[in-house]
């Protein structure tokens, strides 16, 4: 019976383990229901991150495609006369052609079909030379009698209802129609947009006794006050300028005109050089005039009554000749072809330079890629820096100045050996060329991006009014005449200053903070500090940078003496409470150890933080002569007071390393009979000398500094912006100090208490053992937190916005303003064109600051593996 007793006792444990050892099936279920969803959404995160770039390549992608070819038509007109001009719409739609005896000739682009026809009067005159306006639709004609007649040869656009629509109308093609030499074109509305060519010429003014060999009309001013202007070169070369302002009165519709002509200084050509070509800006302050033997003459006629010759530039080589050139829109820069098939563009740059009247100029900016053959003919586009140029041999190449590129390389057909004139179509789409003999090409091309290549968005570029090639960001201008500057490199270099800024301040704070809360202070305290961080997380950035925009900016720049002071206040009120719980008796630091010991250093920073904005003005009127703002602008004061105060932490470290070398031990064996506050004393008196001699070497180094001529103020110190980087630091800092607080004190508080018992054990103080054991232990979580808090100042968009001043420069000065990736994204997108290049550049920008983040984020995790490893190790 016993035996009986004692095995089914042994039988009911056994079981009994064994049902504690069976895990239920609603567990097992459940474990792998979590494992899978767990599984899926890891899958979707990678599936998504990948989307995302997907989506952004895609986007992206139709910047990097070249232009393309869509068509082209070749046909022959009826002119019976040397063609000497040629105009086209913005449709591509209907042309104008204007032979050398006056015979005007309207024509269907896509078919060659002629529409109408004019004669032009010119009494017998002979036509020598003829230019235009911008746009072309305004000529001004040059006569061997030396006579100046001006025309208009443009097309009119406008609308026109399906039902007034006149009756008779010809079809053209499947597209246009034509009646009475309009032609007609349904739109998308159902209405019709009419095209009527404008085709009048204006009575003759005697400018000269000599032939007009050249000459150039612009049409510039205003609206309500426009200035046409024009310049001829007679036989003589003699150089005149005329301008015409037109005066409206709003009120009666009156036009007064006011027309004065100078002539010019003489030229004083070479013997048997001649001019070849003359331009004059739209504001009639300026002419331009080229020669066979290669020079351009500028002419500085600002003043009409006193117009001078301000410098002679030499554009060819010896015995090459400038054959054609001409302004790009904004009239800044100069292309200049040569009969060596040279294409240069020349800036007019303000050097100061005494060997001008102006003290400006002409400077080659760019030198094009040469054409086969002398040039023949350059044309600029209406809007862009495009441009179409002709050679000798037929070759017609369209360039796109600021990118540097030949877009397109065309070719005419038939007998090339005749002269030719090529025109862009109004919206750069396109190239209607006609040869003296009245042959007539078009071509239609896209090319939607071509201001944006590698080298502009990421390289250095020229651009008009720049005194040299820089990475410049402007991608909207208030006028059309301004191009779009594309790079993104100052938008990458002010975000990793905004990060860099950022993390230096919140990287101490919330390191140190962390590893006091996990290894010194009370649990109770910790309990308190560590929520209140989290919550610091949940404030919206746009709050924080609204209060940095209106709070704090104008408060730091009226007390930027005490925020200098304080970056050395708030340490040394750290130190001052450190030293003075130092002081006290053993028992009593045992006794209120926690709450009380950290409102002691609250106590202690914040007595400091009040002297340092007591001493701030006193500070400004010591070290920078009363004003800071006008001492970083380098009117006032030397470098040596701002190196004082850089060089100080490092001068500290220096002094104190040294002094542990040559008397660390001496100075604890010293110490280490004594009694906690005598020892406590005797430290503190050892840190007030070291801080003296920091200060004494500092000084002395800064003053050093002066004296070899080193001055900081230019470089990372510049003039005072009232929104900066500073202002941004702080923000920022304050809104990634929770991200790495938390992170790095949960890393530092999973390290195992056994290794701190067995330093504490072998005779470590506290914060050697925080600083040998645990810090080493937990680098991978610590350094992890790092790394969680740049990319998260990497990405941050609202308080850049708000605080940053949003200025593309490229400059460390931490007192100016900055641009992020991520805030021209917030800005500029949803201004943006669908599909335009700047809508296209905008998500590359957002693809440049996702790559970047996943390099910083890899980079990270690999440093990261090696800290576990090691730590593993331990």
């Amino acid at each position: 019976m016993n035996d009986t007793a004692t095995t089914s006792t042994q039988s009911r444990a056994a079981s009994a383990r064994k049902r504690r050892m069976t895990t239920r099936a609603s567990v097992r279920i459940a474990e792998k229901l979590a494992g899978g969803i767990i599984t899926v959404g890891g899958l979707m995160v990678i599936v998504a991150v990948l989307g995302i770039m997907v989506f952004l390549v895609r986007v992206v992608m139709p910047l990097t495609a070249s232009g393309d070819l869509q068509g082209n038509v070749r046909y022959q007109l009826d002119t019976e006369q040397d063609v000497i001009w040629i105009n086209g719409d913005e449709f591509q739609t209907t042309g104008l052609a204007l032979a050398a005896e006056g015979r005007v000739i309207s024509f269907h682009i896509p078919t060659g079909q002629e529409i109408g026809r004019a004669q032009w009067d010119f009494g017998g005159a002979v036509v020598t030379s003829v230019a235009g306006a911008l746009e072309r639709d305004r000529i001004g004609l040059g006569f061997d009698d030396g006579t100046v007649r001006f025309a208009t040869l443009g097309v009119e656009n406008s609308s026109v209802s399906r039902r007034n629509l006149p009756a008779g109308l010809t079809e053209l093609d499947a597209r246009d129609r034509v009646h009475d030499g309009n032609v007609y074109t349904e739109v998308g509305t159902g209405d019709f947009r009419m095209l009527d060519p404008q085709i009048i010429l204006e009575e003759p003014e005697q400018i000269s006794d000599q032939p007009i060999i050249a000459i150039d009309y612009r049409v510039g001013g205003t609206s309500d006050r426009p200035v046409i202007s024009f310049a001829t070169v007679d036989a003589a070369n003699q150089v005149r300028v005329s301008r015409s302002r037109v005066q409206l009165n709003m009120m009666t519709g009156d036009q007064t005109i006011t027309t004065t002509t100078t002539d010019l200084p003489p030229l004083g050509l070479d013997a048997g050089a001649t001019a070849t070509g003359v331009l004059v800006s739209g504001n009639a302050d300026r002419a331009m005039v080229a020669t066979d033997d290669g020079f351009v003459y500028r002419y500085d006629i600002r003043d009409a009554d006193n117009p001078q010759l301000a410098e002679r530039v030499r554009v060819a080589d010896d015995g090459v000749g400038v054959t054609a050139m001409t302004f790009l829109t904004a009239e800044d820069a100069l292309v200049v072809g040569t009969d060596a098939g040279d294409v240069m563009v020349y800036f007019r740059l303000q050097t100061g330079t005494p060997d001008t009247t102006d003290g400006r100029e002409m400077v080659r900016a760019r030198t094009h890629e040469s054409m086969p053959a002398a040039i023949n003919d350059i044309s600029e586009a209406q809007r862009g820096k495009d441009f179409v140029a002709t050679d000798a041999e037929g070759n017609v190449w369209v360039y796109q100045s600021t990118a540097d590129q030949v877009l397109f390389r065309l070719a005419r057909s038939g007998d090339v050996t005749t002269g030719s004139i090529a025109m862009l179509f109004p919206r750069s789409n396109g190239v209607l060329l006609a040869s003296r003999g009245g042959e007539v090409e078009a071509w239609q091309y896209r090319a939607s991006h071509r201001e944006a290549t590698l080298r502009v968005l990421f390289g250095e570029v020229w651009y008009e009014g720049y005194s040299e090639p820089g990475y410049i960001w402007q991608a909207t201008a208030g006028t059309d005449t301004v191009e779009p500057k594309y790079s993104l490199v100052p938008l990458i270099f002010g975000t990793f200053k905004a990060a860099f800024y950022a993390m230096i301040f919140a990287v101490p704070i919330a390191l140190m903070a962390a590893i006091y809360t996990s290894e010194f202070v009370d649990k109770r305290v910790r309990g308190t500090v560590k929520p209140m961080m989290e919550m610091m997380e949940s404030l919206p950035t746009v709050v924080l940078g609204f209060i940095a925009a209106l709070v704090l900016a104008p408060l730091v720049e009226e007390w930027i003496g005490a925020v200098l002071l304080g970056f050395f206040a708030l340490p040394m009120g750290l130190m001052i409470g450190a030293f003075a719980w130092q002081t006290l008796p053993a028992p009593v630091a045992l006794k209120y150890d926690g709450f009380p010991k950290f409102a002691l250093m609250g106590l202690s920073i914040l007595m400091t933080a009040w002297i340092a904005s007591r001493l701030g003005i006193p500070l400004e009127n010591l070290l920078f002569s009363g004003d800071f703002k006008q001492w970083t602008t380098g009117r006032i004061g030397t470098g040596t007071p701002f190196m004082f105060l850089v060089l100080l932490p490092l001068s500290y470290f220096v002094v104190a390393w040294a002094f542990r070398k040559q008397f660390g031990h001496h100075f604890r064996n010293m110490i280490d009979g004594m009694d906690r506050s005598r020892a406590g004393m005797y430290d503190a008196v050892r840190w007030i000398v070291l801080l003296i001699v920091a200060m004494v070497l500092s000084f002395a180094v800064a003053s050093l500094l002066t004296m070899v001529g080193y001055d900081p103020r230019g470089s990372f110190i510049d003039s005072y912006q009232q929104r900066n980087a500073l202002v941004v630091g702080f923000i920022m800092a304050f809104a990634v100090i929770p991200n790495i607080y938390t992170l790095a004190e949960d890393a530092l508080n999973s390290v195992p208490g056994h290794l701190r018992a067995a330093s504490l054990s072998c005779g470590a103080t506290p914060w050697q053992t925080a600083r040998w054991v645990v810090l080493p232990t937990a680098a991978s979580g610590v350094f992890s937190a790092v790394m969680m808090g740049m990319g998260r100042a990497v990405g941050e968009t609202m308080i850049v916005v708000m605080a940053a001043g949003n200025t593309p420069i490229m400059e460390w000065n931490i007192f100016s303003g900055l641009r992020t990736l991520s805030a021209t994204i917030a800005i500029e997108l949803p201004e943006a064109v669908r599909d335009g290049t700047n809508y296209r550049i905008l998500f590359l920008a957002a693809l440049t600051l996702f790559v970047m983040t996943f390099i910083i984020n890899t980079g990270a995790e690999l440093i990261r593996q090696r800290f576990r490893k090691r730590a593993f190790n331990l």
